[in-house]
């Protein structure tokens, strides 16, 4: 038996691929309203700020742009788009379809460790409200909405969410700037009841009303700062 050897080194887990990181980190950019819609930014531009090679950049503005957060332009710039009118019909229609259906299919799945994780995320999220911190409200609201529909166990209807997710987000940011945080709706309360008793009729109607009243907003907001583009 050898005398004094070295404990194995505990094993690491494994490092993520460059060009995933990026992408990650590009799309929370885009996401939490930090790129702007109608923001152009050049290709150069994204590298030297999230400090990557091109080669990861480009990778992430092609799946970026695959699902619609993206639109490419001439000269190496990338811009996120505008959101439009028709396009908050279909956004409002599709997140009132399929957000309430996951927090309902949710409830069957969600254990006490879950809905405790959902607490404390809201909790997080009320404090930021108060606070008027845009970026931490943002960020812990989504990851509320991420982190319940993780447990409907959908998850064809959890990526297509978390698209619709991109497509509208950015407009978030605008919708804070308008209103503020405080007066941001927040039915989260009545949701975490309903998941408490395990109730989907009563988180069907809890998510249904926080979509509802979040694309609302979205809506005036854009219209008040001539974001919103009219079709004929």
């Amino acid at each position: 038996m050898l005398k004094n050897s070295a404990p194995p080194e505990a094993a690491k887990p494994p490092k993520r691929p460059a060009h995933q990181s990026v992408y990650e980190q590009l799309r929370d950019l885009i996401l939490f309203g930090e790129l702007a819609p109608g923001q152009a930014v050049t290709i150069q531009g994204i590298a030297d700020q999230l400090d990557a090679g091109i080669t990861p950049v480009r990778e992430a503005i092609r799946r970026l742009t695959s699902d619609g957060a993206l639109n490419m332009m001439g000269n190496r710039r990338v811009i996120v788009p505008q959101i439009t009118e028709r396009c908050i019909d279909e956004l409002d229609f599709m997140r009132k379809t399929l957000e309430p259906k996951l927090a309902g299919r949710a409830v069957a799945h969600i254990t006490d460790a879950t809905l405790t994780r959902l607490q404390a995320q809201d909790a997080a999220l009320n404090t930021a409200i108060a606070q008027g911190d845009i970026r931490s409200y943002l960020t812990h609201n989504y990851r509320f909405h991420a982190t319940l529909y993780a447990c409907a166990e959908a998850p064809i209807i959890t990526a297509t969410v978390d698209r619709l997710w991109l497509r509208f987000g950015p407009s978030l940011r605008v919708v804070c700037g308008r209103y503020g945080t405080l007066n941001l709706p927040d039915k989260h309360a009545d949701l975490l009841d309903a998941l408490a008793l395990r109730d989907v009729s009563g988180a069907e109607n809890a998510m249904a009303e926080d979509v509802h009243q979040g694309m609302v907003q979205i809506r005036d907001a854009l219209k008040d700062t001539s974001l919103l583009h009219r079709f004929d």
